[in-house]
């Protein structure tokens, strides 16, 4: 392999925070590796709604992360620590996880959150995996604590991440899998192309009425929220007996509206727990990864599972990736190239 550079092309932003047009492409060294920590030359990387907030000033970034953007990412191992696990070398065609700096030509990132590249999946498709289905698991397994035989909903259908959920909880014997989305468009997507049972427009219905319609009043057993304050009291109503809420965001806002009644929290044994993923240790991103590849990675390479990428641009078009993100009109994900 060539020797690294000692400087790199990174993506910044102009006084630190700011509007997508405060992006641009700058020069800053290239970061040195320790321990079991590999440096990946990037091929690609994925944007997510974090990298938007993060980049306004509004993410708490977790003491480990960089000042560059991007959490996932694929490429080629050019250097490893002296510790590094799970057979990692040098050429390796990798894809993983970091605490941020993805949006760069070189990432240094801990050998336990990567994971080996199939050949089957492009670089393109391989960006857009890591940060969406770690979530994906962590909410429907390790939070939502789902089980074979259960119902689903996922809010935001067409957003990557339950993108990746529908898809899980249909593999995982999901009993019915149930989905919001802003429009009939997206409600067909994950119905005809994911496997969804049924979508509801949160435009034109409402959606909680037409859930427990559609479950004979039984609610269902979890649900994967995005919008936090917005759907609290319909998530409540939508609820099965001990089912979980699992909150993820806050898109719909902090502040509950006055006389949201809190009463089948106790009445059917609800349980809600917020849970977030890039400010978790090494330990329990590393159990993520090790699931990712034992249950999706297998059903990837057969094609089972699909990475819905909703448009690639070169990285030096960062600025209208993000535009693009913030229009809310996609369906999956948006990659940029190296």
């Amino acid at each position: 392999m060539p020797e690294t550079p000692q400087t790199m092309r990174a993506v910044a932003i102009k006084g630190d925070t700011g509007p997508a047009d405060s992006l641009f492409i700058d020069t800053i060294p290239t970061p040195t590796i320790t321990g079991n920590q590999c440096l990946v030359k990037v091929k690609a990387f994925g944007l997510n709604r974090m990298d938007l907030l993060q980049r306004e000033g509004k993410y708490p970034l977790p003491p480990q992360a960089p000042k560059t953007l991007g959490v996932e990412f694929s490429g080629t191992i050019v250097a490893t620590g002296p510790e590094v696990s799970h057979g990692f070398k040098v050429g390796d065609e990798v894809f993983g996880l970091a605490y941020g700096g993805a949006y760069a030509e070189y990432i240094a990132v801990s050998g336990s959150m990567l994971m080996h590249k199939p050949q089957e999946l492009s670089w393109e498709e391989a960006a857009g995996i890591p940060e969406t289905w770690f979530t994906a698991t962590q909410a429907l397994y390790t939070v939502g604590e789902y089980q074979p035989g259960q119902t689903v909903l996922w809010h935001a259908g067409a957003s990557s991440v339950s993108i990746a959920g529908i898809q899980l909880a249909r593999a995982a014997g999901a009993k019915a899998i149930y989905v919001t989305a802003s429009s009939d468009e997206k409600i067909s997507f994950c119905v005809n192309q994911l496997g969804a049972t049924a979508g509801f427009n949160y435009r034109t219905q409402d959606w909680a009425a037409e859930l427990l319609k559609a479950t004979d009043g039984k609610g269902v057993n979890v649900i994967v929220d995005y919008i936090g304050a917005g759907y609290f009291a319909q998530n409540l109503s939508a609820a099965a007996m001990d089912g979980h809420i699992v909150n993820l965001a806050f898109m719909g806002g902090i502040k509950l509206p006055e006389g949201v009644d809190i009463s089948p929290f106790l009445r059917k044994r609800i349980r809600f727990e917020g849970s977030t993923l890039r400010s978790r240790d090494e330990t329990y991103q590393r159990k993520l990864r090790d699931e990712v590849e034992r249950v999706a990675l297998p059903r990837f390479v057969k094609g089972e599972f699909k990475v819905v990428v909703e448009r690639v641009f070169p990285w030096e078009q960062v600025v209208e990736a993000h535009r693009l993100m913030e229009s809310n009109q996609t369906k999956g994900k948006i990659i940029c190239t190296i």
